[in-house]
């Protein structure tokens, strides 16, 4: 009598197929996760590269109305004949004065600069509207030849000192009175005061030199750029 063929699948071979179709479903899975990952990466750098991009082109519009602001203030004192006092360094948005702009060993300011300082409030003031946490940095330098003997004639020196810590802080200090004649009270304490000494004479020079003796002036457009200059 022939044997009629088995009409049930075993069940080794029913969990044998379940196990092919799960581990088929584990594969694919896996392979959709990855593709999934590589495309959120591929997102994210192109985002990166974009918000890049648009630092950037918000960086060099920034640059490029300082270095405006900067011409105009050139413009300004060659105008009004202080063109040859104060440098203006465009691409490091520095203003210098020089030692000559203060009297012979005081913080007393020539009337020339007390004029082009003057003239450059104006350009101040449109820079701290401008710039929500824009800083001015008023930064007082000189060489390293000690000072001699205590001065004490307030009203001849515009100060009293008796090291050049002391001389180069007044310096800045009497340069930041004329830097904020444009800005009110609360504007004015975003333009700063520091007094170096003779700690921080120029790059290249003998610290002895009397070009260290100087009053720079610093504009910060944010506390990130002041990081980055290292102020």
């Amino acid at each position: 009598m022939k044997e009629k063929p088995t009409e049930w699948i075993s069940i080794s071979d029913l969990m044998a197929g379940v196990m092919a179709v799960v581990m088929l479903m584990l594969v694919v899975s896996v392979l959709q996760n990855k593709a999934a990952e590589a495309a959120m990466q591929v997102e994210k750098q192109q985002l990166e590269a974009a918000r890049q991009a648009e630092k950037a082109q918000g960086a060099a519009t920034q640059q490029t109305r300082l270095s405006a602001l900067l011409e105009a203030m050139q413009e300004d004192l060659a105008h009004g004949g202080e063109g040859g006092l104060i440098d203006i360094d465009i691409k490091n948005r520095r203003l210098t004065l020089p030692d000559n702009a203060f009297g012979r060993s005081s913080a007393c300011i020539t009337d020339e600069a007390k004029r082009a300082l003057t003239q450059l409030s104006v350009r101040v003031a449109t820079f701290i509207h401008d710039y929500d946490q824009g800083q001015v940095l008023v930064e007082g330098h000189t060489d390293n030849v000690p000072v001699s003997r205590p001065v004490t004639d307030y009203a001849r020196y515009c100060t009293v000192y008796d090291d050049n810590y002391t001389l180069s802080a007044a310096r800045a200090r009497e340069a930041r009175r004329l830097l904020v004649l444009a800005l009110d009270e609360q504007q004015s304490l975003r333009v700063i005061v520091a007094g170096y000494g003779d700690s921080r004479p120029k790059p290249g020079l003998n610290p002895a030199s009397a070009e260290n003796r100087r009053v720079e002036v610093q504009l910060v457009v944010s506390q990130e750029d002041r990081t980055l200059e290292g102020r």
